[in-house]
């Protein structure tokens, strides 16, 4: 079958091996699947980030670079075949959408990076039948491809304090911020500002729901606390408690993964902020500890999501309480995975690129 390998830094569209699915797994013809922010890093660090997942005490996955792996982890696909041993719970033809993980005799396995089962960016693939999902009727291959990506972004909004009363900034308006976003408005939670430079990411937050839409280039999104309900200063909040209120907190969700962010986030953001950090910032940073502590801030650390999360979001995008269709600006079959690679580096083109192997 066809498939585009990463090997050396390079995408190469060629023949391998069919996948076999074995006991408990199926086989599925994959219809459509998102280029993930991490795919761009993996290609030309991968080790990199194997290394960071070792150092955390995570389980990195046994890799040789050279033999190269498939790409592709926002993926929908239809069944074509059980394998040994089990009944078939889905007919074929059925669409379904995984998380992007396989359960083998080795244990878990993530789809998309693994030298021996390839990911979205082949024809065919191997998934876990346990972790199915059927796709509901009505909702397109591409739409239901976005349910990894926006199940990133529900499970930093659930991880979020959002027991108390507060006002929101999404600081970097990429897939990650828009998922974030759309979260936190299909359950009802706002104001929620948006801040990017990129002209055409701020307009896309605009259609995922912000209230207000800041471009750093010309203000701190920090001047516009007091424009959403929040005291943004010590003093402030000391007189709204005297006054027997009870200050509005900032959550802010840093979605931007590059050096010198949170300190900024630290000097600007008003006492007691609570700042989510979603952005994957794969260098090292630094911060000053004692400002943070000073402002007694709530720093909280996020990754993945749950699998109630992600079923929380195929239901989210189906039920339309999560519209993903605009930020699909555009599709490439197997031949146009290494120029998407490269569009995507311009976020006034691109925003989301699926990849689907049935595209001439």
């Amino acid at each position: 079958m066809r498939a585009v390998v990463a090997r050396s830094g390079q995408l190469i569209c060629e023949e391998i091996a069919e996948p076999q699915p074995g006991p408990g797994q199926v086989l599925v013809k994959t219809l459509s699947c998102g280029i993930c922010g991490s795919d761009l890093h993996a290609l030309h660090h991968f080790d990199r980030m194997m290394d960071s997942t070792r150092r955390s005490g995570g389980v990195a996955p046994a890799f040789d670079p050279k033999a190269g792996m498939v790409f592709g982890h926002e993926f929908s696909a239809e069944v074509l075949d059980y394998g040994p041993g089990g009944p078939a719970r889905l007919k074929p033809g059925t669409r379904v959408v995984s998380m992007p993980i396989l359960i083998g005799p080795a244990g878990m396995i993530a789809v998309g990076y693994s030298n021996d089962y390839p990911g979205g960016f082949a024809e065919r693939m191997v998934l876990s039948d346990a972790l199915l999902l059927e796709v509901p009727n009505g909702l397109s291959d591409r739409q239901a491809a976005m349910t990894e990506p926006f199940a990133v972004g529900a499970h930093a909004v659930a991880k979020a304090a959002l027991d108390e009363d507060a006002a929101f900034l999404v600081v970097g308006c990429g897939p990650v911020g828009l998922a974030v976003i759309a979260s936190l408005k299909a359950r009802g939670f706002g104001p929620v500002a948006a801040a990017d430079y990129s002209p055409a990411r701020r307009a896309m937050a605009e259609r995922m729901g912000a209230d207000l839409i800041i471009d750093p280039a010309k203000e701190s999104p920090h001047t516009r606390w007091t424009d959403m309900g929040v005291a943004a200063t010590g003093a402030e909040q000391m007189m709204a408690r005297m006054a027997g209120q009870t200050p509005r907190r900032a959550i802010i969700f840093e979605c931007v993964g590059v050096p010198g962010v949170l300190q900024a986030l630290i000097e600007g953001c008003p006492p007691g902020s609570q700042i989510v950090v979603a952005g994957v910032c794969m260098q090292a940073d630094q911060i000053e500890p004692a400002m943070a502590i000073t402002k007694q801030l709530d720093f909280r650390f996020v990754f993945g999501y749950a699998p109630e999360e992600f079923a929380g979001t195929l239901s989210d995008i189906a039920e339309g309480r999560i519209d993903v269709a605009p930020v699909i600006t555009s599709a490439v079959g197997l031949d146009g995975v290494a120029g998407a690679f490269t569009a995507l580096a311009d976020p006034e083109a691109q925003v989301k690129i699926v990849v689907e192997p049935g595209l001439g």
